[in-house]
């Protein structure tokens, strides 16, 4: 958990650094733009078991938001989904909250489903949060695509991979 804590204070505290710009610590901080509408139009997460925290803010229902993430046989895919603990996102039932969908190298599809609604937290910051799903399997090798699809506004974080070093994402 302590983990996971780390990794969601780094995504706050730079989510207003520019994207290009890659901080010298543990965790990758990574925000979907407007423009990551399709796995190959978002961001690739290099090395998929390096811990990321993948913001996504949703303005409307029906909005996209997607990235991709590359694993080797052996390794295993790791996804969190959280909110922050705090209105809205914390009194939308869960078939408002944006559907998240993995698609595999080999074309199978995950969809996350919410199985939980754990409250933690983190005092550095003053925020609560809380877990909706947490997501393990033995992984496939290659890239996996991942697309959130909101169903009214809404902020996510998304966390994939668990190692604490810093991490390569690459934009087209």
């Amino acid at each position: 958990m302590k983990k996971l804590i780390s990794t969601l204070i780094l995504a706050v505290t730079f989510s207003i650094i520019p994207q290009h710009v890659t901080p010298a610590l543990a965790h990758t901080p990574v925000t979907l733009l407007e423009s990551d509408t399709t796995p190959n139009a978002g961001p690739l997460l290099v090395d998929g078991t390096i811990s990321f925290a993948i913001q996504a803010s949703f303005k409307k229902s029906g909005q996209k938001k997607a990235f991709r993430a590359a694993l080797k046989t052996g390794e295993e895919l790791v996804v969190e989904y959280l909110i922050v603990d705090k209105k809205p996102e914390n009194m939308l039932k869960k078939e408002k909250l944006p559907r998240l969908v993995i698609t595999s190298p080999s074309g199978k599809k995950i969809r996350i489903k919410f199985t939980e609604r754990t409250k933690f937290y983190y005092p550095a910051l003053n925020t609560k949060f809380l877990y909706l799903a947490r997501y393990r399997a033995p992984a496939e090798a290659g890239i996996y695509q991942f697309v959130a699809t909101s169903r009214r506004s809404a902020a996510i974080v998304l966390v994939v991979g668990e190692k604490e070093i810093p991490g390569e994402v690459r934009r087209n």
